[in-house]
């Protein structure tokens, strides 16, 4: 995530600093002057950038998966180029309000003149010069109500569903208050393929057709109550339904004006268009759905997606599996797969950490799902047991090349990194699914 963002605002930069020091675009003003117009295009291109590519990702095209890293990684380098794209807007705004502080400060001599045009077209940059700064409004409300975890989930969801709108009038603004020679310059190229590809994802979400293609209708078969806070939805699928590789995910709409969420997909795939949720009661969604659903509802389901795949492991290398709480799906479907064909079945180490091991549902599947893979070596960590799992229990001792496959909360995959970079000094390779959609 952190190499393509960095990677598009050192390209956007780039060609900006082109512009700038080839063609000398500045030439004839005073620094103050020049500098706050540059400053105000490249604030404006690294944003407008940023923005077409959260709204591409927003999208979900698939063949951005593999290159990105799963479609988890996608949702979080939709979320932080986002975040950077309005940090730039804000930053654009008040570059653009800054003219009467050079004002004051220097005068109007060798302010650069502006661009001069007549017509509609004159009328068009003055609509597009408004419809930007109501949407540099708009994005800085969305951001702050999405940084504030506590606003409702559904409320939020209906509110950004305005966003494919305001990235065109953004888009808009862009194209037509752009310099002119930009048009016929590297930096013009670049921006009219990220305005192309923004413009592509606004209308995908407009037209309602994200994920389309791999949405297939299905029912609910069973419903059971692991434990208390935990319930199994075994579904049916349709024909179109092509399968799926053991730990992926999937995007569930039990209620349409709810919406979809993610769960991992908690079975092995074996041809019957049978998948199973392992759902825990995290919020106030998923606390109400034992109450909401009934066997033969129907749903939808959109995916697989994900690349916490078992085909992925790289057998020379030492397997770590660690599991915390309902993290364990994924590593259900992986010993579900392998029970089949325990000839597959890699040396690995599967550490499931849980509050209570006496009273944790899945310990009993567990043993049982190793009982027949002697390669598999099962440890059960119960924290009112006193049994806490560290980095630097995992790295005792061993001198081979690590990877860790981590599925569970972020802070315990923080401190086990932690431990890791201590006593393993980059020996070792950690692959997380990162659950966060908002």
């Amino acid at each position: 995530m952190k190499t393509i963002l960095a990677s598009i605002i050192g390209l956007v930069s780039l060609a900006w600093a082109w512009d700038v020091f080839v063609t000398g675009s500045t030439a004839g003003g005073t620094a103050p002057w020049a500098i706050r117009q540059e400053a105000l295009y490249l604030s404006g291109l690294l944003s407008i950038a940023l923005m077409s590519f959260t709204t591409l990702l927003a999208a979900r095209p698939a063949w951005l998966e593999a290159p990105l890293g799963g479609m988890d990684r996608m949702y979080r380098a939709h979320k932080w180029a986002g975040i950077l794209a309005v940090g730039f807007a804000a930053l654009h705004w008040l570059i653009e309000m800054s003219d009467d502080v050079i004002k004051a400060l220097v005068g109007r001599e060798g302010r650069l003149p502006k661009e001069k045009y007549a017509g509609f077209l004159e009328v068009l940059r003055d609509l597009a010069q408004d419809m930007g700064e109501w949407a540099i409004y708009a994005v800085l409300a969305m951001l702050a109500i999405t940084l504030w975890k506590r606003f409702p989930y559904r409320r939020w969801r209906f509110l950004h569903q305005a966003m494919p709108a305001i990235y065109l009038m953004l888009a808009f603004h862009a194209a037509l208050l752009a310099p002119a020679e930009y048009w016929s310059r590297p930096v013009g190229t670049l921006l009219a393929l990220f305005l192309a590809g923004g413009v592509y994802g606004s209308l995908h979400s407009l037209g309602g057709r994200i994920g389309r293609s791999r949405q297939v209708p299905g029912e609910i078969l069973s419903i059971e109550r692991s434990a208390p806070d935990i319930i199994a939805v075994r579904c049916q699928l349709g024909e179109g339904w092509h399968g799926h590789h053991p730990g992926q995910f999937a995007f569930i709409s039990f209620d349409r004006a709810e919406g979809q969420h993610p769960f991992t997909i908690a079975n092995a795939d074996r041809g019957d268009r049978t998948v199973t949720f392992q759902i825990k009661a995290l919020g106030d969604y998923t606390r109400q759905l034992a109450e909401r659903l009934h066997v033969g509802q129907a749903v939808t389901i959109e995916g697989p997606y994900g690349r916490f795949d078992l085909g992925r492991i790289d057998r020379k290398a030492r397997q770590i599996w660690i599991a915390g709480g309902i993290g364990v799906t994924p590593f259900l479907a992986w010993l579900d797969v392998l029970r089949a064909n325990p000839e597959f079945a890699p040396a690995a180490d599967l550490h499931y950490c849980t509050r209570d091991r006496e009273a944790d549902p899945f310990v009993a599947r567990l043993e049982a799902l190793c009982a027949s893979l002697s390669t598999i070596r099962l440890q059960v960590h119960g924290a009112r047991q006193g049994e806490v799992l560290s980095g630097q229990t995992l790295a005792a001792g061993k001198d081979r090349r690590t990877e860790v496959w981590f599925c569970g909360p972020q802070g315990l995959a923080n401190a086990l990194k932690a431990g890791l970079q201590d006593t393993c000094r980059g020996r070792f390779d950690f692959h997380q699914e990162a659950f966060e959609m908002r």
